[in-house]
């Protein structure tokens, strides 16, 4: 089978996973998000037994997430510069040391605040060299199938690895649910020393600093109308609905059903992962990118709804359908992959990342904020309707390239790296449409 006839008619699941380095990064993604999911339980439950305070709980459990983004703006350069196989498994080797560190080394509660914040900072590389793997392992509507498959594995393990860390915690105590993160992070690290290819870099160290190599090569993907458009159309709807999640909890709070709040936020999960499922797997590459803006005003559509003040089954119901909008990323995946120069490929998926994490933060800012204004069903609607006129706004960015529209064939990358935007955007010769 081609890989134009994989374009045409998309690509399946028994053609992704029967790639051998691809099986190796799924397993890898299953045991990271498992473990990470029982390492931020057990660093707040740590936290929480020294200090009794709710606070510096909440703040141990999502304290990892700025930094990330820190480092993939000044450290990005290192993804590039660096062969991906070593700094996946050193990504690994760090969990582990620091989770023996945790458990075992009798820090104070600033102590692991402090370790967890500078540990988590070089993170965003080890995240940027597994994605900018993906497109040399799998090439085409392949890849984009693989990123589905990786977010569908996200979604899972997260809700498995809380249950899952729940139990631990209760079975073993914070110290050894450490240990059990670390031996996944060890058995991680081995996969991935063991399973992948050594891979060169893809970028020579030049003589610029990493920091100042980072801010050039950011400045430089982000001057680039079509890049920044890309970047921009994935973080900017993505604010407005994760900022709607923030907003449950009080929501169902006044309403006398607290509980309801988690089992509407497992649904959420749920949703995201059917969407990516169904979009991914029967949605040819071309109807894909076709249904990017659709997606992305469901995305926000069902949130409005939350005006009526619905219950928990009907709340449960809007937000599931809201998440399945969340699939609109897979119809820009391959067009940032042809879009980035593949020297800059990992950085590219490093900036995208932190400009997530960030957008994550500013999204519950402003969903607090909202919150206190109005309310919190006012301020899951008004979210919702912020991310439908996201959706207007950025409308040239969420539909297809024109090259594709028209039914061109963008010129194959050798080895399933991309071009350079310039290659991506450029007219080609006429040939049969690809999707």
């Amino acid at each position: 089978m081609t890989v134009e006839d994989v374009a045409e008619r998309g690509a399946t699941f028994r053609e992704v996973f029967s790639v051998a380095e691809f099986r190796v990064l799924f397993a890898g993604q299953l045991l990271m998000v498992l473990g990470d999911s029982i390492k931020m339980l057990a660093v707040s439950v740590l936290v929480y037994a020294e200090t009794e305070s709710a606070g510096l709980s909440a703040a141990a459990y999502m304290i990892g997430f700025v930094p990330h983004a820190i480092g993939g703006v000044f450290l990005g350069s290192l993804a590039d510069r660096l062969r991906p196989r070593p700094v996946i498994v050193a990504g690994e080797l760090l969990r582990v040391a620091v989770c023996l560190v945790l458990a075992f080394a009798g820090l104070g509660v600033w102590a692991m605040l402090t370790l967890v914040v500078l540990s988590s900072v070089p993170a965003s590389i080890f995240m940027a060299a597994r994605s900018a793997i993906l497109p040399d392992v799998l090439e085409g509507d392949r890849f984009v199938l693989g990123r589905a498959i990786f977010s569908m594995t996200s979604a899972g393990a997260q809700i498995v690895g809380m249950a899952a860390g729940g139990g631990l915690l209760a079975l073993l105590g914070p110290d050894n649910a450490l240990l059990v993160t670390a031996a996944l992070s060890g058995a991680d690290a081995l996969l991935h020393r063991l399973g992948l290819r050594d891979r060169a870099a893809r970028a020579v160290a030049g003589a610029a600093g990493v920091v100042r190599a980072s801010l050039r090569v950011n400045r430089q993907l982000l001057a680039d109308r079509r890049i920044r458009g890309l970047l921009l159309a994935g973080w900017v709807p993505i604010t407005f609905m994760v900022g709607s999640e923030a907003v449950f909890i009080p929501y169902f709070t006044e309403q006398g059903t607290p509980s309801s709040a988690g089992i509407v936020l497992a649904v959420t999960a749920a949703g995201m992962g059917v969407g990516e499922f169904l979009v991914g797997r029967f949605a040819p590459p071309a109807l894909r990118e076709r249904l990017t803006l659709p997606l992305v005003v469901l995305l926000g559509l069902p949130l409005i709804g939350f005006l009526a003040e619905p219950g928990a089954p009907l709340g449960a119901a809007l937000a599931f359908l809201a998440a399945c909008g969340l699939s609109y990323n897979l119809g820009l995946q391959r067009r940032f992959v042809d879009a980035v120069p593949a020297a800059t490929l990992g950085q590219a998926f490093g900036l995208s990342g932190a400009g997530m994490m960030t957008c994550q933060g500013l999204g519950g800012v402003i969903a607090g904020g909202l919150a206190e204004l109005t309310g919190p069903a006012p301020a899951i609607a008004l979210l919702g309707a912020a991310t439908v006129l996201s959706a207007f706004a950025l409308h040239k960015d969420l539909r297809p390239d024109t090259v594709r529209a028209a039914g061109r064939r963008l010129p194959p990358n050798p080895a399933g790296s991309a071009g350079s935007a310039a290659d991506a955007a450029a007219p080609v010769p006429d040939s049969p449409p690809a999707g």
